[in-house]
This record gives structure tokens, sequence and C-alpha cells, in this order.
């Protein structure tokens, strides 16, 4: 791209995102009149301009509701105050507006990128949202090292190298490296490993490394190898195929049968991998088929990815927000939210035709500096291709919409068990893990109708020093108090989203009890809570269940219901017991010499290598701590204080 037009993009964006910009193309909002909604946008007709820019509809408080992409901003924002040509989704928007904010700019493409960014960052109540958390998985072939290794890679290109993706999963990242091992003997292990190494690792014995650590090939021979492994994922397989081959065929005509094995085992293996081609691209080298299905106010978008005349894998999206758009408005929004942060493909295949097709490709070829093609195909491979994604997007749909249809009736069975006023939209699940009180945590797991609510998922680390160690009933006490304060600050009209509607508690009425005076003591008294409870011999099967004001209770053992809460507690307590090993893991590497001022890496390690141990360091005299090499008089002292009278 060039860089000045990337410069005044990124500028731009800044200045949107900004409370107050100071854009020159940002028009500051005139006085909003008294009335709501279509009045207050009547009210800035006046002084728009028939320019491209992006416009901003905020509700009470300040909450962003909209971003819109305009070619004419005046006539877009016009628009919104006719009601009898907008849907109830928009209809609504309009009502909560109470001030709107513009950025103008050089042209559509450049708003239509702008656009995506805020809309991707700034997730606005009505937009149409691309849930899409994880950024794709690559292949790194390395370049800071005489001998590159080639690895799995997510996330930003820092490290020199060249990258080879993106893949759709992790699976097919590492069917991929399995090639790359068998066909090309490249190696995987760190530069630490690396140079530490004086004999050959098991991977050279199964034969998926050639052991340049040990000098078992040459640099220039291993460096044959990495480029014909840079072909193969630029997608010349056939080439490096064909040369394998020859060598062969040479080696076995000069009977030197066991190099010839080699070069036929390589060859499988590239065989192998295009026989694992789940449809063949035919004359497709790089390139994205993206297919949407619609069906009973759901979409479902499915993206296959095609890198090097190969399938690189797919993978199904499900928008939110798009109940009332058609699908080709649906996937147009989420093409420019999807590529956003990751580069296009020269070509980008399509199953209908988006509202504003040309200042798409536009915007996508700005943005990556290189022509973008969007094509519908109508005949030939590459429709065949396209039926392909929307078959799976059609079935995908299916699936989901079974999954919701039984986790709703799951969680009507919920509201009936709890006597609940209505279905739970939010359910949060609390639990608390320690190994003896030490390294104590708690954990939130969340979900809804659409299943576990990863993102939302948060972990409490047991901060108050005052708890006895195993105290339960404390830690559960700090941990819902801390949640609940924050959401009543964060969001005090719960208008987010983010207030439960039912609380589960591991544990039986002592923990629902501390349960219930945080929330008494918060002001809170509309959040149900109920408490779980393993049964006599802690069996699944008999939990006992205790609600406020209630008699406890045991569901029947083959209630689906039932099922569903074990589940729910079961993964509370995986999360809470992961967080609380990866706190004990990284505790479990540091030494008590880490806390003492002054003693760096390099003196803890003459300390360890003299006395063997860090209790050893802690019981030693004045004048045997002098002794170590390194460490002075005066550290010395240091040192003993610190463990004699508390540093």
């Amino acid at each position: 791209m060039n860089e000045k037009k990337q410069k005044d993009i990124d500028d731009t964006f800044s200045a949107a995102v900004a409370e107050e910009p100071k854009d020159k193309g940002c028009s500051p909002p005139p006085a909003r009149p008294a009335e709501g909604g279509a009045a207050v946008i009547e009210g800035y007709l006046q002084t728009l301009e028939n320019r491209p820019g992006v416009y901003r509809m905020i509700g009470a408080g300040g909450r962003l509701l909209y971003v819109g992409k305009a070619k004419n901003l005046k006539k877009r924002v016009a628009n919104y105050t006719k009601a009898h040509r907008q849907p109830m989704r928009i209809l609504r928007m309009v009502h909560e507006t109470e001030a709107m904010e513009f950025v103008t700019t050089e042209t559509e493409a450049e708003a239509l990128l702008l656009e995506a960014n805020l809309i991707k960052r700034l997730k606005p109540r009505y937009n149409i949202l691309l849930r899409d958390d994880k950024s794709f998985p690559e292949i790194l072939v390395g370049a800071d090292h005489p001998f590159p290794r080639v690895l799995k890679h997510r996330g930003a290109h820092a490290t020199k190298g060249e990258y080879f993706g993106p893949f759709a999963d992790v699976r097919a990242v590492n069917e991929t490296l399995e090639v790359l091992q068998r066909a090309f003997l490249l190696r995987t292990c760190t530069d630490s490993v690396f140079s530490a190494r004086t004999r050959p690792c098991l991977l050279y014995q199964i034969k998926r490394c050639s052991a340049p650590c040990v000098d078992k090939i040459a640099a220039s021979a291993y460096g044959e190898l990495v480029e014909q492994a840079r072909s193969f994922l630029r997608g010349r397989s056939q080439d490096i195929q064909r040369h394998l081959a020859r060598r062969m065929q040479a080696e076995s005509d000069a009977l030197a049968f066991e190099r010839a094995a080699q070069y036929r085992d390589r060859l499988q293996a590239l065989t192998r991998i295009q026989a694992r081609q789940d449809i063949n691209p035919g004359t497709l080298t790089d390139a994205d088929v993206i297919a949407v299905h619609q069906s009973d106010g759901l979409n479902c978008i499915q993206v296959f990815f095609f890198r090097g005349g190969r399938n690189f894998g797919n993978r199904p999206y499900y928008p939110t927000q798009a109940a009332d758009d058609p699908p080709p408005v649906v996937l147009e929004a989420f093409i420019g939210q999807f590529y956003d942060d990751r580069p296009p493909p020269p070509l980008v295949l399509l199953n209908c035709v988006l509202p504003s097709q040309g200042v798409m490709a536009d915007a996508l070829s700005v943005k990556a500096g290189r022509k973008i093609r969007l094509i519908c195909p109508r005949r030939g491979d590459r429709l065949r291709l396209v039926g392909h994604a929307l078959n799976n997007a059609r079935e995908a749909l299916a699936r989901r919409v079974g999954e919701s249809a039984a986790q709703k009736k799951l969680l009507e069975g919920v509201r009936r068990v709890f006597a609940l006023d209505s279905i739970p939209e939010r359910i949060e699940v609390y639990d608390n893990s320690h190994s003896a009180g030490r390294q104590a945590v708690g954990g939130m797991i969340v979900a809804g109708p659409e299943g576990f609510l990863k993102k939302a998922y948060r972990k409490f680390t047991i901060r108050d020093d005052k708890i006895v160690p195993g105290d339960d009933y404390a830690m559960m006490r700090e941990v819902l108090t801390r949640r609940f304060v924050r959401a009543r600050k964060e969001d005090p009209a719960r208008s987010r989203g983010e207030w439960p509607d039912l609380v589960l508690i591991d544990g039986g009425a002592g923990q629902l009890s501390v349960a219930r005076a945080v929330l008494e003591d918060l002001g809170i008294g509309d959040v149900a809570i109920v408490g779980i409870a393993k049964g006599p011999d802690r069996n699944a099967g008999r939990e006992r269940i205790f609600m406020i004001g209630k008699a406890p209770f045991s569901l029947p053992p083959r209630d689906p219901v039932l099922y569903f809460l074990q589940r729910l507690r079961d993964e509370a307590h995986r999360f809470a017991i992961g967080v609380h090993r990866a706190k004990r893991g990284k505790t479990m590497g540091r030494s008590v010499l880490d806390d003492v001022p002054g003693i760096g890496a390099k003196r803890k390690k003459a300390l360890l290598h003299h006395f063997g141990a860090a209790k050893a360091v802690a019981d030693a005299g004045r004048e045997d701590l002098a002794q170590v090499e390194g460490i002075s008089t005066a550290i010395a002292d240091r040192i003993y204080d610190w463990f004699h009278r508390g540093g």
C-alpha cells in the first residue's frame, strides 16, 4: 500500500476513536435538540456535507450504538429520519440515539476501511458483528539462523522469516508440519536445544530431521532442503515431486538403494498430503472461498482457504445482529471485518454479489497494496468450489440450530427447576482452587443459549492476606465481592448483558449463605443464587441443591437438567483447577532467593552451587555467605538480614 495513503487512514482511525476527534475531517456535533431519536438526527443535517465518510450513533451515557459508512453522508443520514423505510432493529437504534459523530474521508473505499476498523474494535450494539477472537495459525520458515527451523506460529510477524497460511485450524498445520518433516527433514527444535545437542535426537532416528545440530548435513545441503520446503508451501509441489523422483531414480541406477529409499519416503510423504485434500481446487492457487447461508433469521458464513493450490482448511462464522439484513449485506459486513487485521489473497470467490462489491475490492486493494478481485463465479470449477462452501455453511447452520434448540430446552428446564421468571440468558458458575491454602484462586465460567462463553470467563487471584489458608467461605466472599462491585461500577444500568440471571455456587448451605450476604451488602437483590453440593459419598448423581427459602432437594438421577448442571459445575471446576495449576507451575520454578534484594541470576547461581540448596543459604552465617565468589561482606549481611530479620 502507498505509505502516505496508509498513514492517512491510520490517522483518521485514531481521530475517530478518540473521545474528542481533532482530525480536520471530524464534524463536531451541533447543539442537540431537546427531542429524541429522529429529531436528534435531523438536527445534524444542516451541517453535513455531501462527502464520503463514517458516522457514529451515540446513545445514553455515551454508549456507541452504530457505526456506518456512506458515499454521501448527508443523504445516508437523512434516510434515518424516514421511519417507514426502516426495519425494527434500526427503528430501535434511532429511538435510542442521543448524539452523532462524523468523520469525512477522501473516498468511499477509505470510509469502508475505517468503518470496518471501528466496528471490529468498538463492537457497537446494532452493527452486524463478527465474533472472531482468534488469530489463524501459520507456518513459519525461519531466516534468523544458519540452519532455519520450521514451526507453528500465531500472532504478529515479529520473527524474521517467511510465513505461510493462514490455516483454518491447528490440525491442518500439524499435518503440514509432519509432511515438511518427512519430506524435507527440517529441524523444529529451539535454538537453545539446537546449540546444546551432542548427539542426534529421536527425530533423526525416525527420519524426520537431518540432524544439522551435530553436523549430519552440510549447511549448503540443508539450505537446499529449506528452499524445497518453501517451494512446496508456495504451491510448486509438482516440481518438487519430479525433482525427488529424478533423484530417487539416479540413486537407484547407481545401486545406492538406501539413499533411493530415503527419496522414496520423502516422495510418499508429499503424495499423502495431496491425497488428503478434501476438494481439488484445480487451477486455483491463492484464494479464499466465502459463502453465506441464511435461515430463520440466522446466518452462517463458511470460509475455505486455498494457498499454493492446496486446501488449508475451512472455518464457519456466525455473525450477530444480522437477523434483519439480507445475505449480501451480511456478507459485505463480514468481509470488511474479516480482512481488517489479516491480508486478503489476490482472489476472493463469493456466492452472492455484494451491495458495494467494487468499493469493497478497491478498499481491500488499498489495504493490501496490490490488486484484489472479488468474483461471484457462474460456471466451472470455481462455481463448484463456491457451491461446496455453501453446502458446508448450510450444514453447519443446521447443526448449530439443533444444538441451540437442545440448549434452549435445557435452559427452560433450569428455569422450571429453580422457579425463575424467565429463561436465563447468562449463568455464572463459581469455584475455588488451592493447594493447602497456597496459590489460592477463584474461577468464574459463563454459559448461555449458545453454550459456554469462554471469552467471558474470569480468574481471581485471592489477595486478602488475612484469609486463613483453606477458608473456602472467605475466598468465595472475596471473589463474589470483586465480581459484583466491578459489575455495578462498569454496567450500573445492566444494559450490556454482563449481569447474570443465575449464579451457581459449588457448595452447600455455607457457601450459599456467604453468596447471599455478599449480594445483600451490595444492595443486589434480584439475582438468583443456587448452591450445588455433591452427595454424601461425593459421587455424581446424588447432588443436593440449595436455594434461599427452600429445603434442600435432589433431582432424579437421569434428569437432563441434572446432567446439564453437572456439566456446568465440572467446567467451573476444570477452569479453576487449570488457573491454579498454572499459578502453581510459575511458583515452582521460583526460589526464595528470587525475593532477596540485590541478588540476580549470577549471584543466585553462585550461592546455589556453593551451598547446594536455597534452604542451606537461608541457614548460613554471615562469614559462610561471604566465602561465596561474587558475594561481598555487604551483600552477605543483606542476605543474612533478609532471612533472619525479615528483610
